[in-house]
């Protein structure tokens, strides 16, 4: 594959140097998980690579790499395994919470059935209810002490105002001709 490329640098090419150790140099503490150069050509192989680039063979893994898995595996088993009984816990402490009776009346699918609207009509009705209290709002927030101020205030209560009749707009759209209306419309 050197011979392809014709400006590489040989240095890139050449397989790694391998010293030998002196009599009183201590072994190595691990074994490294894979294979650093190709049994095959002796190649250095790329970081991250399965296979050699020189000569194509697969680059082999030493035993120790799953010896290593498997004790990070227990590890994270034996620390993290509170973890998936966190939801169960947190919901047997929800249940045991007592809410007041008249709370129910707040549950977004009981105003659906009251109001007898359907989903995205009464979510649009919501939306413009908040942009009418966001224009009431802004007069409690914010006075006026000269011209310019007023007129900004008056602008902003004015975006607030043109958002709910978009939404209430989009509600009245959105919502579904009841049975009652249909038949007026055949009469």
């Amino acid at each position: 594959m050197a011979e392809v490329v014709q400006d590489a640098q040989h240095e890139f090419w050449r397989s790694p140097i391998v010293l030998e150790p002196s009599a009183d140099a201590a072994p190595p503490a691990a074994a490294p998980a894979v294979a650093e150069a190709c049994a095959d050509c002796g190649t250095e192989f790329m970081i991250g690579a399965r296979f050699c680039h020189a000569c194509g063979r697969r680059r082999p893994v030493v035993a120790a790499a799953t010896a290593d898995a498997t004790l990070i595996a227990g590890l994270w088993v034996r620390n993290v395994a509170w973890v998936r009984t966190l939801p169960v816990s947190i919901a047997a402490a929800w249940n045991k919470i007592s809410f007041p009776d008249w709370l129910r009346y707040l549950h977004f699918h009981e105003i659906k059935r009251s109001i007898g609207l359907p989903t995205a009509a009464l979510i649009a009705f919501m939306i413009g209810l908040g942009c009418v209290a966001g224009a009431i709002g802004l007069s409690l927030f914010y006075r006026a002490s000269n011209l310019a101020e007023f007129q900004a205030i008056q602008m902003w209560r004015i975006e607030w105002l043109l958002a709910a009749t978009a939404s209430f707009v989009a509600g009245i759209l959105l919502k579904k001709p009841s049975d009652k209306d249909q038949d007026n419309e055949n009469d």
